[in-house]
C-alpha cells in the first residue's frame, strides 16, 4: 500500500513539474496583443442542382481541387432540348403571324388612302351637283370603315408581337434551365463529399458535391470583454499552428457584437469577467493560394491579435516567435 502511495505521489510530482515547465516556457505577450486557441476552418458549400433531373456526369472526385467556374457535374437535358426546339418553332410561327399582320396593315392603309381619295372626288362632285348625297354618304362610310380596319390591323400586329415576346420568353426560360444543368464550382475549393453518382435522379435542390471554400480560410477564437472591446475589424493578427514553427499573417474579419458563455443577467464582477466574444481572423487568399496543396481544415493552433493601444500606449513589436514568416508567405504578401 505504501508503494502505491509513493508511486501516485511521484506521478503527481512529475505532472506538476511538467505543468510548471509548460507555464514558464509559454512566451509572454505585450499588453496590446491578445491570444486565443482555435483551429483552421473554412466555409462548406454545397453544389446542388436547380432543376430536377437525372445526373449525367460527375467530373470531380473527393479530394480534388476545383477552380471557380469549373464544371463539376452535368444534369441530363435531352427533354429540355426537345422543349427548346418546340419553343423555337413557336417563335417562328409567331413571327410569321407578325409578318401577316404587317401585310394586313399595309393593305388597310392602301384601302384607306383610296377611300379618302374617292371621298374627296365625291365632295367636289357634290358641290357641282354632279353626284347624289347618297353616293357621298357612301364614300364617307367607306372611309370610316377603312380607318376602323386599319386600327384593327394595328391592334392585331401588337397582339402578334406580344405573342412573339411570350414565345421568346418561354425559349429563354428553357435555355436557362439547360444552362443550370451545368453545375460549376462557385469558388476555389476542395471536394469534401461526393453525394451523387451518374444515373441518379435528383429533385430540385439535390446536392451533388460538398466543397471546402478555400477562398475563405480563417481561425475562430474567443476573447474576454476586457480585450474584445479593443479589437477592430481589419486589425493585424498572427496564426501559429501546432504543426508549424512559423507564424501566418492574418486580419480580423469579424468581432461578435454579442457575448457568449455567460448568463443572460450578469450581477457580479466575477460573472462579468466570464463574458467571451467570438473573433474571427481570416488568412489572406493570396497566402492560401501559396499553400493551396497543404491547406487542411481542423488544424489547431493559437490566434494572436493586436489590440488597439490604450491612451498613451505605444504599439509594441510582435514577439520574436511570431516574426518568423515562411518565404512563400513573404512573397505572397509582398505581391498582394
Amino acid at each position: 500500500m505504501k508503494r502505491v502511495i509513493i508511486g501516485v505521489c511521484l506521478i503527481l510530482a512529475v505532472a506538476a513539474s511538467w505543468l510548471l515547465w509548460q507555464y514558464f516556457q509559454a512566451p509572454s505577450l505585450p499588453t496590446d496583443i491578445a491570444s486565443g486557441n482555435g483551429r483552421i476552418e473554412a466555409v462548406q458549400m454545397d453544389v446542388a442542382t436547380k432543376i430536377a433531373g437525372r445526373v449525367e456526369t460527375v467530373s470531380a472526385q473527393e479530394g480534388d481541387l476545383v477552380q471557380p467556374g469549373q464544371t463539376v457535374a452535368m444534369i441530363d437535358t435531352a427533354q429540355l432540348r426537345a422543349q427548346l426546339l418546340r419553343a423555337d418553332a413557336e417563335i417562328a410561327s409567331a413571327e410569321s403571324q407578325v409578318a401577316a399582320a404587317e401585310a394586313s396593315i399595309a393593305q388597310a392603309k392602301a384601302k384607306l388612302v383610296l377611300a379618302q381619295q374617292e371621298l374627296t372626288r365625291a365632295s367636289e362632285l357634290l358641290k357641282r351637283g354632279h353626284t347624289s348625297k347618297e353616293s357621298y354618304d357612301t364614300n364617307v362610310s367607306t372611309v370610316a370603315v377603312a380607318k376602323a380596319n386599319l386600327k384593327a390591323a394595328e391592334a392585331t400586329l401588337v397582339s402578334r408581337q406580344r405573342n412573339v415576346d411570350a414565345a421568346r420568353a418561354d425559349a429563354q426560360g428553357i435555355q436557362t434551365q439547360i444552362d443550370d444543368a451545368t453545375l460549376v464550382a462557385p469558388s476555389i475549393g476542395r471536394v469534401l463529399y461526393r453525394l451523387a453518382e451518374p444515373g441518379e435522379v435528383l429533385g430540385s435542390g439535390g446536392k451533388v458535391l460538398t466543397l471546402i471554400n478555400l477562398a475563405d480560410v480563417y481561425m475562430e477564437t474567443f476573447l474576454p470583454s476586457s480585450q474584445a472591446y479593443r479589437v477592430s475589424i481589419g486589425a493585424e493578427a498572427r496564426v501559429k499552428l501546432d504543426i508549424l514553427d512559423v507564424a501566418i499573417p492574418a486580419k480580423v474579419s469579424f468581432v461578435s457584437p454579442e457575448s457568449q458563455f455567460t448568463p443572460k443577467e450578469v450581477e457580479t464582477a466575477s460573472e462579468r469577467e466570464k463574458l467571451m466574444f467570438r473573433v474571427k481572423v481570416r488568412v489572406p487568399e493570396a497566402l492560401v493560394q501559396a499553400y493551396i496543396d497543404r491547406v487542411k481544415t481542423g488544424v489547431r493552433g493559437v490566434a494572436y491579435i493586436r489590440l488597439a493601444p490604450l491612451p498613451g500606449e505605444q504599439p509594441s513589436e510582435w514577439p520574436e516567435f511570431l516574426q518568423k514568416l515562411p518565404t512563400m508567405v513573404n512573397s505572397a504578401t509582398s505581391n498582394n
